[in-house]
């Protein structure tokens, strides 16, 4: 969490100076397509965190009871891998929009 939320705060940050130190126009299409990326892997990192904090309550009771994980564990981590693929493809898809700047 705490990993990603500085990035959260710090990417949006040091790129909005980048763009106006290096004289982007807002006006770009791929720094629109960046930001709606970006906000689309935010909604989807938000679910993830309280996933992975219910998911390790969840782990902490089962060994604190000597019980296996319950199955709720299980559909909570098939919640977590299936947002995982869009959040990752998104900050894929954002480096490279990044990199390239395709016109």
């Amino acid at each position: 969490f705490l990993f990603t939320a500085v990035a959260v705060v710090v990417q949006p940050v040091t790129g909005i100076v980048l763009m106006r130190h290096l004289g982007y126009p807002w006006s770009v299409l791929w720094i629109h397509a960046s930001l709606a990326l970006f906000v689309l892997v935010g909604c989807c990192w938000l679910p993830v965190v309280w996933l992975q904090w219910r998911m390790r309550d969840l782990a902490r009771a089962a060994l604190r009871e000597g019980q296996p994980l319950p199955p709720l564990y299980r559909r909570y981590f098939r919640w977590w891998f299936a947002l995982g693929w869009p959040a990752f493809a998104g900050v894929l898809v954002i480096f490279w929009l990044m990199v390239s700047k395709p016109t």
